[in-house]
């Protein structure tokens, strides 16, 4: 994971290069967050795939997976806001 605390400071840079730079850490944190909803929908499988199959006795409380949806939707929305914010910087008309 990148450590934002070893980052150099910001230097002077032309206007285009500081829009590269700053779509491709959105872009950066976009992979981040596709990566953790990746493995929320990994632990939900595992939290399913542990259910007993085909015993209609047995009933399962899953208080596990509303949290996972929840963690799901939040990071939904904020992928969407990185990709809205992406879009804008491109549309500003130099390449992002």
């Amino acid at each position: 994971m990148l450590n934002l605390a070893d980052t150099l400071p910001p230097v002077a840079t032309s206007e285009a290069d500081s829009q590269r730079l700053i779509a491709a850490d959105l872009r950066l944190l976009i992979a981040q967050i596709e990566t953790s909803m990746r493995r929320i929908a990994a632990a939900m499988d595992q939290e399913h795939s542990n259910d007993p199959e085909g015993s209609a006795d047995v009933f399962i409380l899953d208080d596990v997976t509303p949290r996972y949806a929840t963690a799901n939707a939040a990071l939904n929305a904020c992928r969407a806001g990185l990709g809205h914010a992406l879009q804008c910087l491109s549309e500003s008309g130099n390449p992002a």
